[in-house]
């Protein structure tokens, strides 16, 4: 029976064998998914499955069978100790699936964020993987500007996302989101947070902005890893970042949507 992996390292995935140690680290990846699993337990878990099993089918990945059979193998070794950030992965050529198991890096409860809006590099936009590299390079440059974070505009400067996460904002008592005809990643955290505003009835619009009409605002960066992250500081432009009224019980809330793993 197999049973979860204690440490890090990258295990591939062959039908009837399951997961085994090894496999050659690197390469352009197809598709990619990851999460938090924290003491075991995970948020938005078939959402994940969901999405990347759609976007294998999206880019001729593996037949649907197959995929139900990595994921339950790939469950069955996740850690139920500990904090992980577990990815998974189709790769490019070879179209091998594996798991990539690494710590959690420290959470964050909050973001600086460079203020200058960066043209969107993506080639693929819609679907995580294909871009992580460039993406990691735009953090990079956000880095050396003294932030955490950039933002990703349109080429009219319309606000997609960041280089990580989907980004919200409250305008007075309105949660919003950029539009989606936009390129933007259907991001899991940001559908739970948009679901549970429409069923408490909090207005919820789709609003063009631009970086620097997000000044004043509650802005929050939000992803899998790291929940809800308001913005703390914008740097490289003078922009204000409203006190975080609204996250700290929004961030209760989505801690406490972690279930346990589901048994293999």
């Amino acid at each position: 029976m197999t049973r979860p992996v204690t440490t890090e390292g990258l295990l591939t995935w062959t039908p009837g064998r399951g997961l085994t140690p090894g496999g050659q680290a690197g390469g352009r990846l197809l598709v990619a998914d990851s999460w938090l699993v924290r003491d075991g337990r995970v948020r938005g878990f078939d959402r994940h499955r969901e999405r990347f099993a759609r976007a294998c089918g999206e880019c001729g990945g593996p037949p649907p069978r197959r995929l139900v059979e990595f994921w339950r193998d790939m469950t069955a070794v996740l850690p139920r100790a500990g904090e992980w950030f577990p990815r998974v992965e189709l790769t490019e050529g070879s179209g091998e699936l594996r798991v990539l198991l690494r710590h959690a890096p420290p959470l964050g409860a909050g973001i600086r964020v460079w203020a200058l809006g960066q043209p969107d590099p993506r080639a693929v936009p819609r679907r995580k993987g294909p871009d992580l590299d460039v993406l990691a390079e735009v953090r990079r440059r956000a880095a050396d500007a003294g932030a955490q974070e950039a933002v990703l505009v349109t080429p009219s400067g319309e606000v997609l996302e960041s280089a990580t996460a989907s980004v919200l904002w409250w305008e007075d008592d309105t949660l919003c989101l950029p539009p989606s005809r936009l390129p933007l990643l259907a991001g899991v955290t940001a559908g739970l947070i948009e679901e549970r505003a429409r069923r408490s009835g909090i207005p919820v619009d789709r609003r063009t902005r631009t970086v620097a009409e997000l000044d004043g605002r509650e802005v929050w960066l939000v992803n899998a890893l790291h929940g809800i992250r308001p913005v703390t500081e914008w740097t490289g432009r003078p922009m204000r970042a409203a006190p975080a009224t609204r996250a700290p019980e929004w961030r209760t809330w989505l801690d406490d949507l972690m279930e346990p793993l589901p048994d293999r």
